[in-house]
């Protein structure tokens, strides 16, 4: 998602709270601001006494438009310590440091965004960002726990250069990542339904090389897989993202894990999935590969003839999935994107694929004419193998995702 905002994001006006901790990366929070105002949210932005000497008072009174206090003791007569919270329709607090983290996960109120968090019961999210060293120390990791255990999302930090020379995970994920996990738990509100569940979903599509510069592929762009993974981390859920080729930025609070060919990918989801509790295959691994690739570019032999190349068929990861469980869980979920032909409709062979690979949904997407690829929106059509049947009306593909996650837990409950 980038820092546009569409028509269709445009609404009647939330209020949104923006507590800002006090770290270097408090000043990515002046653009996070700046999309929650662009979408036509209403913000509040409350810093720590400590944040004003990362960014000043005025730059926020400036973005939001609204004043801006540290202290429990302005404006007393209207209570804001209190108010604040409960008018919040959400609070998210970015960057959240390690401090912040402690605090809020042991109820202490010492300042105005600490009394904020206490007295709200809209949902808040937290955007940590602090050092390596810090993010791994079994304190904030306990701290973490406690305030995902108490329904709070707490985003997993971004991995890349931090402040000096360090680099490691601690980094703020980017504002737009954060902005977009927002966006998504205030459009489509929901109990932490996946709270405590561990959930692996593939997206994109795998490669594999005839030669060092050439592949065999598709036209997948993880756009599913990806709002799936938003979706699932909105909704309380651990996410492990395993992305083949794509080129999207990490969702924040999902743990990517990046890979080429399907040989990888099965890999990496067989070893994912062996705690999880539901699998959305929503990548597209490629069908066959080459016996053997070439070590140097294959070369024009300029006599119009064409080199003949071998292919085998690559290990079908989601009925492997289906016949190495030993229990209903985990939920194992494909997808199916299909074309009508004279052998019979896009849901015949929908049906059929749903019997033969013995998954408990299949998400079937009508990809004649070349929709669904590369496509903000999509519709589709969530069956399974109980005679279940659910449309998906066309819309952005985060609704699908919901769709989809909707559908697992009921089979989860």
């Amino acid at each position: 998602m980038t820092g546009t905002v569409s028509e269709s994001q445009r609404k009647v006006p939330r209020e949104v709270v923006l507590g800002v901790s006090g770290g270097i990366a408090a000043y990515k929070a002046a653009s996070l601001l700046r999309l929650f105002t662009e979408s036509g949210d209403r913000v509040t932005v409350v810093p720590t006494a400590s944040a004003l000497k990362f960014v000043g008072a005025a730059t926020w009174e400036a973005l939001s438009g609204r004043p801006v206090s540290t202290d429990v003791f302005d404006n007393v007569d209207s209570v804001q310590h209190v108010r604040i919270g409960q008018h919040a329709d959400l609070v998210v607090v970015a960057p959240a440091t390690a401090n912040t983290l402690a605090k809020a996960a042991h109820g202490l109120a010492d300042d105005l965004l600490t009394t904020t968090l206490l007295a709200s019961r809209a949902p808040v999210v937290f955007a940590p960002a602090m050092h390596t060293e810090m993010w791994e120390n079994p304190a904030t990791q306990a701290n973490v726990r406690t305030l995902r255990e108490r329904g709070y999302v707490v985003l997993d930090p971004a991995v890349g250069r931090l402040t000096g020379v360090d680099s490691g995970p601690g980094r703020l994920p980017e504002p737009e990542e954060i902005f977009a996990a927002c966006q998504d738990i205030m459009s489509a509100p929901r109990d932490a339904d996946l709270r405590g569940q561990h959930v692996v979903v593939s997206a994109g599509g795998t490669r594999e090389y005839l030669d060092p510069v050439r592949f065999i592929g598709n036209r997948s762009s993880g756009l599913q897989g990806y709002a799936l993974a938003k979706a699932a981390a909105s909704r309380g859920a651990t996410v492990t993202l395993v992305a083949a080729n794509v080129t999207l930025p990490d969702p924040a609070g999902v743990t990517v894990e990046r890979v080429v060919t399907t040989a990888e990918m099965r890999t990496a989801v067989l070893a994912a999935s062996g705690d999880a509790d539901a699998v959305v295959m929503a990548a597209a691994p490629a069908d066959f590969r080459p016996v053997t690739q070439a070590t140097a570019k294959i070369k024009k032999a300029h006599d119009g003839t064409a080199p003949s190349i071998e292919l085998v068929e690559n290990p079908d990861i989601l009925a492997e999935l289906v016949q190495t469980r030993t229990s209903k869980r985990p939920v194992i979920v494909g997808f199916a994107a299909e074309t009508g032909d004279a052998d019979g409709s896009v849901m015949d062979h929908a049906r059929s694929k749903l019997e033969r690979k013995g998954c408990d949904l299949l998400v079937v997407n009508d990809v004649s004419e070349g929709r669904v690829f590369n496509a903000a929106d999509s519709e589709a059509v969530i069956i399974g193998a109980d005679g279940f049947s659910r449309a998906v009306p066309p819309g952005p593909k985060a609704n699908v995702a919901h769709a989809v996650w909707d559908a697992i837990v009921e089979l989860m409950t």
